[in-house]
């Protein structure tokens, strides 16, 4: 089968994660030119080389240009394998999209599978293991998708160090998504997180984000390894499943107090938008609708990594996207038969 060609100028590492994917999905082989081609160091880091040879190890594939530093890469899938599999980034490199690489095949394996995924838990710029566990796979299990995480250390950047177990039921075939009732906020909940820092620097940023968002649920919590400082704000809604939830990471040059607010902010954007799904999570659906067939959502304005997410969909998979405007500012993602 001839490989499909992308052109990963205009993303980053979810083109290629959301490309791994459906080729172990779907079979096909494809070769992805330019990759990250636009960020300040192109090419394939650890975290994204990981997820291509877990590919290979989960489907019994191949591949030519796995190298750090690579800007082109083939991959040809095989039979995707039911099995109990451990990868290690060696990095703080993110387990949460590692999870989310392997997610899809492994659910269309046939049987139950585990992982043990060693990296980063807790990253700036990528959902958290909270979000996983708290958001994104209830939303899942309403098309479906049986399984559960469980962590066993968290990991900040740049040490890494976290440990996340995962447990895959099969699931013969998808059922499309319908989210787009808002649904309304009954609790919120706010958590800092934080290991071998002064509680004081904790102390600051969860009163900032209280500040902002007034809840009587908030804590610090401390957790293995770090050191490291992050702040999660919770929402349950009125649907039991429905759940929004938002982070921020401690950082060099950058005050607790801004921290904390950053958090805050977001999630007071998400509950004032009227979207029935929040903007992380809407990019992360798109696989699982199209994979479905069909399915909508309402979410906020859609960031950059919607369009590219969506061009490496439509060359695999016979769907379109229709993103039309809603009140608010709002959009509507739905997915239908090409």
């Amino acid at each position: 089968m001839k490989p499909l060609q992308l052109d990963g100028s205009s993303g980053g590492g979810q083109m290629l994660r959301t490309a791994l994917s459906l080729a172990m999905v779907t079979g096909q082989p494809f070769r992805m030119t330019n990759i990250r081609g636009k960020r300040p160091r192109p090419g394939l880091m650890r975290q994204h080389l990981t997820c291509v040879k877990a590919a290979c190890e989960i489907s019994g594939g191949s591949t030519d240009g796995a190298e750090i530093g690579s800007t082109e890469l083939v991959f040809r899938a095989g039979k995707v394998k039911a099995g109990d599999y451990h990868f290690a980034i060696g990095t703080a490199g993110s387990t949460s999209l590692l999870f989310q690489t392997l997610l899809p095949a492994l659910c269309q394996a046939g049987e139950s599978s585990t992982l043990k995924l060693e990296g980063g838990t807790h990253n700036p710029l990528a959902p958290p293991f909270d979000f996983l566990d708290r958001v994104f796979l209830p939303a899942l299990k309403n098309a479906g998708v049986e399984a559960s995480i469980t962590l066993h250390t968290a990991g900040f950047a740049p040490a890494g160090g976290g440990v996340v177990n995962c447990r895959i039921e099969p699931c013969s075939k998808l059922l499309p998504l319908d989210l787009v009732t808002r649904a309304d906020a009954v609790a919120t909940r706010i958590r800092v997180l934080t290991r071998q820092l002064p509680l004081s620097l904790a102390g600051r940023m969860l009163d900032a984000a209280v500040e902002l968002m007034p809840t009587r649920d908030a804590a610090i919590e401390n957790c293995e390894p770090g050191p490291g400082l992050g702040l999660c704000c919770l929402v349950e809604t009125d649907f039991g499943d429905r759940r929004e939830l938002t982070s921020s990471f401690g950082e060099q040059g950058v005050s607790a107090e801004r921290v904390g607010q950053r958090a805050a902010k977001a999630m007071n954007d998400f509950i004032g938008s009227g979207a029935a799904v929040g903007r992380c999570l809407a990019d992360q659906l798109l696989l699982p609708m199209a994979l479905a067939g069909k399915g909508r959502i309402l979410t906020m304005s859609p960031d950059a990594h919607v369009p590219t997410n969506i061009a490496v969909i439509e060359k695999f998979l016979p769907v379109k996207f229709q993103i039309r405007d809603g009140e608010r500012g709002t959009k509507s993602i739905e997915v239908v038969a090409s």
